[in-house]
């Protein structure tokens, strides 16, 4: 996308990280933005630091579609329609799935998997139908996911499988709304400065009577090391120009680069040559027919100039 100026943007986790670095940028580019977030006292105060700019805040459960709704109203009846949406809300629980109850998967899961999903099902559909009545030229969708969507060690285990699955829902969105011109990428950061060590403080009452007891230890010592992550400001940067380009994976980290090859070589090594079963030249064929629809998908991609 490269008409940023004049846009409506909506930011989730917008008060912090990750997502303040991208409302500073998309501000910069003369886009007003909506900050959504839990966290009220930290909207207030990302307001407050963002005086005389086109920005408001609205407090947002990102889990709760009633929510999404009434936050995408209120938003576009002040600011007009949205057309950059930004899901990139998200919480994290330090520990492996064994470890793991009921309550961890579904506060994850609806905060980092169904927050995008609410996202994207509530400002689509309508991004689609403007564009169809030409009321609106294009737009952008930026999903926060993670390394963790490539890279999946034994811990954060629900927080790996949240991220793998909005990788695969960014991937399968960016090809189905290109003739719509508008545009879709996946975020996959690094370590950030961020408060994302501090994620039980917004946990769900509801969701409590399983978790683990916090361990303030180990929450200071990821405290420490987020200290060392990237600036917000730096990814907001990355994620514009990635915008620009039309990019599906932004990846703000040069850091993983040689680690995510040796993990595809990895992958590719494992497969085995198996000798043909009974139906392998009749499968064979009807992959290649969708293996050369999805090539041709790619193609248009790169190819794409909105």
């Amino acid at each position: 996308m490269k008409d940023f100026a004049g846009r409506t943007a909506f930011v989730t986790g917008g008060a912090n990280g990750v997502g303040i670095g991208l409302v500073r940028q998309l501000l910069n580019e003369g886009c007003k933005v909506a900050i959504a977030d839990i966290r009220q006292d930290s909207i207030d105060k990302a307001l407050a630091a963002l005086d005389n700019r086109e920005v408001m805040g609205v407090q947002l459960d990102v889990a709760s579609r009633d929510g999404f709704k009434a936050a995408a109203d209120e938003v576009e009846a002040k600011f007009g329609p949205v057309s950059i949406l930004c899901n990139n809300a998200g919480v994290n629980l330090f520990q492996p799935i064994e470890e793991s109850s009921f309550d961890d998967w579904d506060w994850l899961m609806g905060v980092n998997l169904h927050g995008v999903i609410n996202g994207v099902m509530t400002f689509v559909p309508r991004m689609v139908e403007r564009v169809k009545a030409g009321e609106q030229n294009g737009g952008h969708v930026v999903n926060t996911a993670s390394m963790a969507a490539f890279l999946a060690g034994a811990s954060p285990g629900i927080y790996n499988t949240t991220k793998f699955a909005v990788r695969g829902l960014s991937e399968s969105l960016h090809y189905s709304l290109l003739k719509y011109q508008i545009g879709v990428s996946v975020l996959c950061p690094g370590l950030v400065k961020s408060y994302i060590y501090a994620s039980d403080d917004v946990r769900p009452d509801a969701l409590k009577s399983a978790m683990k007891p916090v361990d303030p230890t180990a929450v200071e010592r990821l405290q420490g090391l987020h200290e060392f992550g990237m600036e917000p400001d730096v990814i907001g940067a990355r994620v514009v120009e990635a915008m620009k380009a039309n990019r599906l994976h932004i990846f703000s980290h040069p850091d993983h680069k040689e680690e995510v090859r040796e993990i595809f070589d990895e992958i590719i090594a494992e497969y085995q040559d198996y000798p043909k079963d009974a139906g392998y030249d009749q499968r064979v064929a009807f992959e290649k027919l969708r293996a050369d629809g999805f090539a041709e998908a790619r193609r248009k991609s790169r190819a794409a100039d909105f």
